[in-house]
């Protein structure tokens, strides 16, 4: 909220529109620009339809609201409203994957990206890392048209620090590696830093891409990883089917000369019946560290053997 406001205090276009939700962070901005602030209540199908309005008479809009609300309960009015007229509404959701976990499926927001990346005109962001949410938020700004920004619920801990080159649709390479490259967007970026670094002391060196961009997918960094590591791994809070790991196997199908070991970690396409934590959804689901490894030694025992 901090990036946007000051963007704001500089761009009078900037306007900002929440479901009755996020007090404790927008009132910063409320307080600040009253007149580009709207509480539309409980009715995100109208949020959206006047940030479409407000977009289409020249201004910035971003929604705000937790999990799934911003998106699957008015996906309709985004894809009329807003992807349709290529309309300048930047969507933003808080607590994806299973941030909101002690709450159930309700606020879930496990197929959020899936759903988003279909659109025309929609660019999806999932940054791994406060640094990464902020810089995002800028490039958002100054690109014109649909996007959707998914954060997780703040306290993540940070993977980049000073001089991250961040670019809409460019991965990050953090790590290293021609064993297995592992690629992570959102909230599994820290986890996937941590796996490499328990795998580098096996002897395994790990690439590691933080692809923040889901949609425009950086293809250039897929290839490079199917043709200069032994194996691809995708890393992600979100259902395996249609996420990131969608999107990689749907690169890597396309071009059958790179024949790579490939993986999709992730939530299973069902609704869950545990109710609890974040951590201890992620830890029956094996997005931990140790689940992650587990998931993985048929692999590592292959990247072994090629030694």
């Amino acid at each position: 909220m901090r990036t946007l406001v000051e963007l704001a205090e500089k761009d009078d276009r900037i306007n900002l529109l929440v479901g009755d939700l996020g007090f404790g962070v927008v009132e910063p901005f409320a307080e600040k620009f009253p007149s580009r602030f709207v509480n539309a209540g409980v009715a995100e199908q109208d949020m959206t339809g006047i940030a479409a309005g407000l977009a289409l008479c020249g201004k910035i809009v971003f929604t705000y609201s937790i999990a799934n609300f911003p998106t699957l309960r008015c996906f309709e009015q985004i894809r009329n409203d807003v992807c349709y007229h290529n309309a300048n509404v930047k969507v933003v959701s808080v607590g994806g994957g299973l941030a909101y976990g002690a709450l159930g499926v309700t606020h879930h927001a496990t197929e959020d990206i899936a759903v988003m990346r279909t659109l025309p005109n929609m660019t999806v962001v999932a940054p791994g890392d406060a640094f990464e949410a902020e810089l995002a938020t800028r490039a958002l700004v100054a690109q014109q048209g649909p996007a959707y920004l998914r954060l997780g619920r703040s306290g993540e801990p940070r993977v980049h620090w000073d001089g991250l080159d961040f670019q809409l649709g460019k991965s990050v390479r953090l790590t290293e590696g021609s064993d297995i490259t592992l690629i992570a967007t959102g909230t599994m970026l820290y986890t996937a830093v941590q796996v490499a670094e328990r795998l580098s002391q096996d002897g395994i060196q790990a690439r590691v891409l933080s692809m923040h961009t889901v949609k425009p997918l950086d293809a250039e960094a897929v290839h490079a990883a199917a043709s200069e590591t032994a194996a691809i791994v995708t890393i992600e809070e979100h259902s395996i089917l249609g996420g990131l790991g969608s999107a990689v196997a749907e690169i890597l199908a396309e071009h059958p000369e790179f024949r790579v070991p490939f993986k999709r970690l992730g939530l299973p396409p069902t609704f869950t019946s545990l109710v609890g934590s974040q951590d201890y959804l992620k830890e029956a689901y094996s997005l931990t560290v140790g689940g992650i490894l587990n998931s993985l030694a048929g692999m590592i025992e292959s990247a072994k053997a090629c030694q």
